[in-house]
């Protein structure tokens, strides 16, 4: 059974230039919602740290996701039967479908994944896999 543990980040909105710059911490991971958002994954940085080129950006703390980290096994056995989609072959990529008809993303790293799902659903989908 997993265990998705509450996340915290920062959610960026900016102009997609500003956001294709970002540059956050060492181990963080940036994951981009849309041209124009996205989501920081770096427990050492703040709304008052990220640094944005884009003088009407919005930085926000983000506490609206749960998750976990799987190994390519777990990716295999526990998730993609419950994915009615294909999952890309190329590789790192950030994903997005139901997953046991639960609305979820999925970065796809060459040698892991990150399960996500919003908060207010990682019961549901804990229980449906």
């Amino acid at each position: 059974m997993l265990a998705l543990e509450p996340l915290r980040g920062l959610r960026v909105v900016a102009e997609p230039r500003a956001i294709d710059g970002l540059a956050p911490g060492e181990g963080a991971l940036v994951l981009r919602l849309a041209p124009d958002d996205a989501l920081v994954l770096d427990s050492s940085m703040t709304p008052e740290t990220m640094r944005v080129a884009d003088e009407h950006a919005i930085v926000e703390a983000e506490a609206g996701f749960a998750g976990c980290w799987l190994a390519p096994e777990e990716l295999d056995e526990v998730i993609v039967p419950h994915v009615e989609w294909p999952l890309p072959a190329e590789r790192p990529v950030l994903v997005q479908g139901m997953v046991a008809g639960v609305p979820s993303k999925l970065w796809l790293a060459t040698d892991r994944a990150l399960l996500l799902v919003p908060a207010a659903y990682a019961h549901e989908l804990t229980d449906r896999l």
